[in-house]
Protein backbone atom coordinates (compact mmCIF):
# COMPACT_ATOMS: atom_id res chain seq x y z
CA UNK A 1 0.00 0.00 0.00
CA UNK A 2 1.38 3.38 -1.01
CA UNK A 3 1.51 6.19 1.54
CA UNK A 4 -0.11 9.47 0.68
CA UNK A 5 2.09 12.49 0.42
CA UNK A 6 0.95 15.43 2.45
CA UNK A 7 0.73 18.80 0.79
CA UNK A 8 2.28 21.74 2.57
CA UNK A 9 0.74 25.13 2.16
CA UNK A 10 2.71 27.85 0.45
CA UNK A 11 3.17 31.17 2.20
CA UNK A 12 0.61 32.67 -0.19
CA UNK A 13 -1.90 29.97 0.79
CA UNK A 14 -1.23 30.72 4.46
CA UNK A 15 -1.93 34.40 3.86
CA UNK A 16 -5.19 33.50 2.12
CA UNK A 17 -6.12 31.18 5.01
CA UNK A 18 -5.38 33.92 7.54
CA UNK A 19 -7.79 36.27 5.75
CA UNK A 20 -10.44 33.54 5.62
CA UNK A 21 -10.12 32.84 9.37
CA UNK A 22 -10.57 36.56 10.06
CA UNK A 23 -13.85 36.53 8.13
CA UNK A 24 -15.10 33.65 10.29
CA UNK A 25 -14.69 30.75 7.87
CA UNK A 26 -14.34 27.28 9.38
CA UNK A 27 -11.34 25.03 8.86
CA UNK A 28 -13.44 22.83 6.55
CA UNK A 29 -14.40 25.85 4.43
CA UNK A 30 -10.79 27.05 4.26
CA UNK A 31 -9.66 23.57 3.19
CA UNK A 32 -12.27 23.47 0.45
CA UNK A 33 -11.32 26.94 -0.84
CA UNK A 34 -7.60 26.05 -0.93
CA UNK A 35 -8.18 22.59 -2.41
CA UNK A 36 -6.50 20.64 0.40
CA UNK A 37 -7.66 18.24 3.09
CA UNK A 38 -8.88 19.38 6.48
CA UNK A 39 -5.93 17.62 8.12
CA UNK A 40 -3.52 19.81 6.12
CA UNK A 41 -5.30 22.89 7.42
CA UNK A 42 -5.43 21.55 11.00
CA UNK A 43 -1.68 20.86 11.01
CA UNK A 44 -0.90 24.29 9.62
CA UNK A 45 -3.35 25.99 11.98
CA UNK A 46 -1.60 24.42 14.99
CA UNK A 47 1.72 25.77 13.69
CA UNK A 48 0.39 29.29 13.30
CA UNK A 49 -1.73 29.95 16.39
CA UNK A 50 -0.34 32.54 18.76
CA UNK A 51 -0.90 31.15 22.26
CA UNK A 52 -1.28 34.61 23.77
CA UNK A 53 -3.94 35.94 21.42
CA UNK A 54 -5.34 32.61 20.15
CA UNK A 55 -5.29 33.93 16.60
CA UNK A 56 -3.72 32.45 13.47
CA UNK A 57 -0.70 34.12 11.91
CA UNK A 58 0.58 33.08 8.48
CA UNK A 59 3.98 34.49 9.36
CA UNK A 60 4.18 32.45 12.57
CA UNK A 61 3.12 29.28 10.73
CA UNK A 62 5.85 29.89 8.15
CA UNK A 63 8.47 30.42 10.88
CA UNK A 64 7.43 27.24 12.69
CA UNK A 65 7.35 25.13 9.54
CA UNK A 66 10.62 23.29 10.20
CA UNK A 67 10.68 23.34 14.00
Amino acid sequence: MERRKYKRLSYEDRLRAEKMYKTGMSIAQVAEQLGVTRSTIYRDYKRGVDNRTHTYSAELAQQNLFR
